[in-house]
């Protein structure tokens, strides 16, 4: 299957109320170059969060929209890609067919999916709604990153190709079994050993097999 993408490109700018962000974004057409840092271009704030070798792309599935122009229909206008700070966008991939490892050729490039976004405060800001990152973690409909496996010349006249697949483990269950479900070794387990999966995904679930205790996610979603 080949998937027509859109790709979209932004630098760090400041934003009232709270800290500096790349997350608004804009449409780029022609050849890119992509490397392990990702696309020419694109910049990322706070990069101990942000950007880095297993979270070099952000994709978001286009058919979200919809559902959140739905659920927030005063904000309806807001509901387009790029809101959400994504640098690739399309139809018919969702975290429900995307897996863990799974590696797309795109032009001469070749990236790896490896762990669902994990929403931040930033877009409680970006979008006015005070609890949208929350919403958007409970939902699922989160998206995904990526690593660079091979970078090389990209393109929006290029779609994207699932090349290989190696867990069975769905962008949707990994975020199910990171946030959604109580303490169970076997889950962490279960993901620990989707091949692809990012270090520092890797590393907070070991993290919780050792201790038994689920770290506090509220500063990530609410910036407190």
């Amino acid at each position: 299957m080949h998937y027509p993408v859109e790709v979209f490109t932004g630098r760090v700018r400041e934003y009232t109320g709270s800290r500096p962000s790349a997350i608004g974004k804009v449409q780029v057409d022609g050849e890119l170059t992509l490397t392990d840092a990702g696309l020419a271009g694109d910049e990322q704030a706070e990069k101990a969060w942000h950007g880095g070798p297993d979270r070099a792309l952000c994709h978001y599935p286009r058919e979200h929209y919809a559902d959140w122009a739905r659920e927030f229909p005063e904000q309806a206008d807001l509901f387009f890609a790029p809101a959400f700070g994504e640098n690739l966008s399309t139809e018919g991939l969702t975290e429900k067919n995307v897996y863990i490892g799974d590696i797309f050729r795109w032009g001469g490039a070749l990236i790896q999916v490896t762990q669902p976004r994990s929403p931040c405060f930033k877009l409680n800001y970006h979008f006015g709604i005070s609890d949208i990152s929350s919403l958007m973690q409970n939902s699922g409909r989160v998206g995904w990153l990526y690593r660079v496996i091979a970078g090389g010349p990209v393109s929006s006249e290029q779609p994207l190709e699932l090349a290989s697949r190696l867990s069975d483990v769905s962008v949707y269950e990994a975020a199910a079994i990171a946030w959604h479900m109580p303490f169970d070794d076997d889950r962490y387990h279960r993901l620990l050993s989707a091949a692809g999966l990012s270090v520092s995904w890797a590393r907070t679930m070991q993290k919780r097999r050792i201790s038994g205790v689920i770290e506090d996610n509220s500063r990530r979603l609410w910036g407190k």
